[in-house]
């Protein structure tokens, strides 16, 4: 095998449902890569990772080129030995993280020069040197460096982006060594226009690469922009290889981008998510914090069979929040990869039973509920009567109580911040 493998075993409308074959085993698709920037998913270790059902991890170029340096953890036997992570490892060109630096970085032909966001030190970052960072970490699926477009972008912007970008992952394909179950994805860019996205894609498929990446979302688009992007986008990618939409993301983002035939995904919030406080589950989403769920012995949903689930109350898990213990994110981040793996799961079975959408619309209905009634407190304290005292003004009326938002994230969760550390 030359390259990474890559078998379309099902189709249902335009879903797929693959394998990718790297050196480091072989990958189910549709499939979710927790993200791993520094070489630690945060709050896990890495066979609790793999009991959710993981597959692949990501790793970042930016953040592993900075500390503990490229260089130290090919001395230490290359990321898979580092992390204890003998499953395949896809790394992030640093390109995304790169363009988050707008303050720190000068872009030019060459490349972009960056102060680290960590002691101000000067770096450059090339395609070739990217390239040659990634094969020191020896990942299994190598990414092109390019220019993430921002969003906004007039045309003009970034049809410039886009052919720099172009001209990158040339460079980048030149620099790779090729090896048995090792590949290089090309990236698609060209922001919200049609017509750059088919010139990028046509660009890529001349050069040709072993899988392909759809850059240049979920960076503040919104999800009905995307969704309209992946479907001028998909028909004119070639059906052989893999297709990895970057950084997404919800859980019906994955459901709305497999309907349109991507194959990979990775963001970071299922991680985040349970670092703040928000659980997902079928029903949406849960803020942990809420004191609805302060006397509730449930689990955070019935039907999950991750460790935090079997074992634990929603009313254990808010007193750890509220009590800022470390066992809290630890627990919840474990629940919200199991959960998200279990919807790949879920799909890949759907698409390969041909009927993808009737699982995918049940999926997406139930996500739309909210979540399950709250129960009475046992122990609550009676209410205190209301003081004597003067009655309201006339035109007045008094404060309407607090609702109680239980599907509202808590504010620290957002995909697009934090953009140069999970």
């Amino acid at each position: 095998m030359t390259g990474i493998g890559f078998d379309l075993l099902a189709t249902d409308g335009r879903a797929r449902r693959g394998r990718v074959t790297t050196a480091h085993g072989t990958i189910e698709t549709p499939a979710f890569m927790p993200v791993g920037t520094a070489a630690t998913v945060k709050a896990m270790t890495t066979d609790a990772v793999a009991s959710t059902g993981a597959e692949i991890l990501l790793g970042n170029t930016y953040h592993l080129m900075l500390r503990p340096t490229a260089e130290r953890v090919a001395q230490l036997g290359g990321l898979h030995r580092f992390m204890n992570w003998d499953k395949p490892i896809l790394t992030d060109s640093g390109g995304f993280q790169v363009m988050s630096l707008s303050d720190l970085r000068t872009m030019s032909e060459e490349g972009v020069t960056f102060k680290s966001h960590l002691d101000g030190s000067r770096h450059h970052l090339t395609p070739e040197r990217s390239i040659q960072i990634q094969h020191m970490l020896d990942s299994n699926i190598t990414m092109c460096l390019d220019e993430c477009t921002p969003f906004p972008a007039t045309e003009a912007q970034a049809e410039s982006s886009m052919r720099l970008s172009m001209r990158w992952a040339r460079r980048s394909k030149d620099a790779f060594v090729e090896r048995p179950g090792y590949g290089l994805f090309g990236i698609v860019q060209g922001s919200v226009y049609p017509e750059q996205r088919a010139e990028s894609v046509a660009a890529l498929t001349d050069i040709g690469f072993d899988g392909y990446a759809i850059g240049g979302l979920a960076v503040g688009e919104g999800q009905e922009t995307m969704f309209r992007v992946l479907d001028f986008t998909e028909p004119l990618m070639v059906k052989d290889r893999p297709r990895y939409l970057m950084g997404v993301g919800r859980p019906s983002d994955l459901i709305g981008a497999v309907r349109r035939g991507v194959d990979m995904f990775d963001c970071v919030m299922p991680t985040r998510s349970g670092r703040t406080g928000q659980a997902f589950v079928r029903r949406g989403t849960i803020n942990i914090r809420n004191a609805r769920h302060a006397h509730d012995e449930r689990p955070l949903d019935a039907e999950c069979g991750c460790p935090t689930c079997r074992s634990y109350s929603r009313g254990y898990l808010h007193h750890l929040f509220k009590a800022d213990e470390m066992l809290g994110p630890m627990l919840l981040t474990w629940h919200n990869l199991h959960y998200y793996q279990d919807v790949m799961r879920t799909m890949r079975e759907a698409i390969a039973d041909g009927n993808f959408e009737e699982v995918s619309s049940a999926m997406e209905a139930r996500m739309n509920e909210g979540d399950i009634e709250a129960t009475v407190d046992p122990i609550a304290k009676p209410g205190k009567p209301p003081k004597q005292g003067r009655p309201p003004k006339a035109g007045k009326d008094t404060a309407p109580p607090k609702v109680d938002k239980d599907s509202e994230p808590p504010k620290a969760e957002r995909v697009e911040e934090e953009k140069t550390d999970e």
